[in-house]
């Protein structure tokens, strides 16, 4: 058989399994809009940790990074896994456990929501959602490129990247529609397994060819005689220490601000269901990110001289080169399934705030769950067009919206843990934080320079954190009593 038609066999049954997931949740996520947009509040320890792990893990991860650590070597991982594996449960932790259980006794269903009956001011609630908007419709792109590049690479142009995104998209839409989170949930178990196991096998597999038959020692030799400077560190640009401290400060901090990533921790039976996430997450997270980064070392001794964002092919063409056609397809469909298993969440969950932010919750529960799935159509619409019109590579491109979200994150922490905090330096926060971290985007160079130095030798995301945190106290403290809202919750 040859690979063509493994991958199309490989294909129909992914996207049959995961259109029969949404089928069967259809049924219970129509009965009310809790359960569509939070599954009824009741995701335990397995599911919520492959919903969290699956919606964490994209195209940046399986496209971007081998297509970074291509050019730049193992210092990729210096960058990113070590500070993501202890800094992200810490912030499921401080930010993610008081905002499930204040989302439970306030009703909120959305992250905006939430901060919005927190502070008893729409306008906080409009605030962040207009944020939450703008770096994850970015995101939602570097999904749609990366699904694109990888069927048009393995098709051989068959399916051009405009039919491939746009037929990605239609898939997790309609089982998204279909089920809601429970579905989303459902499916990102299946999804993650596909990626995280494959992730493991392959990189053996890639090892052992670019090695001529020696494994892994012979493909690290292979690397250091083709370029020595892939299996070290550089010393300068995000490896200079001012920037790599701006760096881990946001790719440690980014990800529970992901609206989407909150609101499935907002979905948590329970707090020990949390803590059971929290131990396991930083194990998963480095079984996946040290093959990521490696395939692309690999890939810079197999594939030589590409330049730019062609670098994001990388992982596609050493799975067409190295493994056999039915490991080939399992091989692009684990981009696939990390793909939509982000997607579906961020359509889930912008759906759900367009419903309940910007209008207000229905009368009718199944009529939030109605605006929830016309929304869906919208967003996915959007990100079409802007994927279209986009031209940067996916590691830049996911960059400005990483750095992005982290200028929300002292407002997030803070509404949930200092009980004087209120509507003013909430809005103070936010506001101020993203002026400066644009002005520190356009001295970096502009909507590409999120990984470049504004001031200083930092990065943007460091000034607009820190501006963050400042906005949050002035504001504060000039507000007095007004917006303080509700205490954050102290149960369990």
């Amino acid at each position: 058989m040859d690979p063509l038609t493994s991958f199309f066999i490989a294909l129909v049954a992914y996207v049959a399994l995961v259109l029969g997931v949404g089928v069967m949740a259809t049924r219970r996520a129509g009965s009310s809009s809790e359960e569509y947009f939070l599954a009824g509040r009741g995701l335990g320890t397995l599911v919520l940790f492959m919903a969290l792990f699956g919606t964490n893990c994209t195209a940046f991860v399986l496209v971007g990074i081998p297509g970074q650590s291509y050019h730049d070597g193992l210092g990729v991982f210096s960058i990113n896994a070590p500070i993501i594996a202890l800094g992200i449960p810490l912030t499921f932790w401080a930010i993610g456990s008081p905002a499930r259980r204040l989302a439970r006794e306030l009703g909120a269903m959305t992250p905006a929501e939430l901060y919005s009956r927190r502070f008893g001011s729409r306008a906080v609630g409009m605030v962040m959602f207009a944020f939450f908007t703008v770096y994850t419709l970015p995101y939602m792109v570097t999904a749609i490129r990366g699904a694109a590049v990888t069927l048009t690479v393995v098709t051989e142009g068959r399916i051009p990247e405009w039919i491939g995104g746009a037929a990605v998209l239609v898939v997790a839409l309609v089982y998204t529609s279909l089920g809601g989170m429970r579905a989303t949930a459902w499916t990102n178990v299946v999804q993650g397994a596909i990626f995280l196991g494959f992730m493991i096998a392959a990189f053996f597999v890639f090892a052992n060819g670019v090695g001529g038959g020696e494994g892994i020692g012979g493909a690290m030799r292979a690397v250091r005689d083709h370029d020595p400077d892939l299996l070290g560190v550089k010393e300068t640009g995000l490896y200079a220490p001012a920037a790599w401290t701006s760096w881990s400060l946001a790719i440690s901090l980014t990800v529970v601000a992901f609206p989407h990533m909150l609101v499935r921790l907002m979905a948590a039976d329970s707090d020990r269901t949390l803590k059971n996430i929290c131990r396991l997450y930083p194990v998963a997270l480095i079984a996946l990110w040290a093959p990521a980064v490696m395939v692309g070392v690999f890939g810079a001794v197999a594939f030589p001289g590409l330049e730019g964002k062609e670098s994001d092919r990388i992982f596609s063409m050493m799975v067409t080169e190295y493994l056999p056609p039915a490991l080939s397809a399992l091989g692009f469909l684990a981009v696939l399934a990390a793909v939509m298993s982000t997607l579906d969440a961020q359509i889930l969950t912008l759906g759900s705030m367009l419903s309940r932010d910007i209008l207000r919750p229905s009368k009718d529960p199944k009529g939030d769950v109605r605006r929830g799935r016309a929304f869906g159509v919208v967003i996915a619409v959007a990100v079409f067009v802007l994927w279209r019109v986009g031209g940067q590579s996916i590691f830049s491109l996911a960059s400005v919206s990483f750095s992005g979200y982290v200028t929300l994150t002292p407002a997030l922490f803070l509404g949930l843990r200092w009980r004087r905090f209120n509507a003013a330096g909430a809005l103070t926060s936010i506001l101020g934080a993203n002026a400066v971290y644009f002005l520190a985007l356009e001295a970096a160079g502009g909507l590409g320079g999120a990984m470049s130095p504004a001031w200083f030798g930092y990065l943007p995301v460091m000034w607009g954190f820190l501006a963050g945190c400042a906005g949050a106290v002035l504001g504060t403290y000039l507000g007095g009593q007004r917006g303080a809202g509700v205490a954050p919750a102290t149960g369990t």
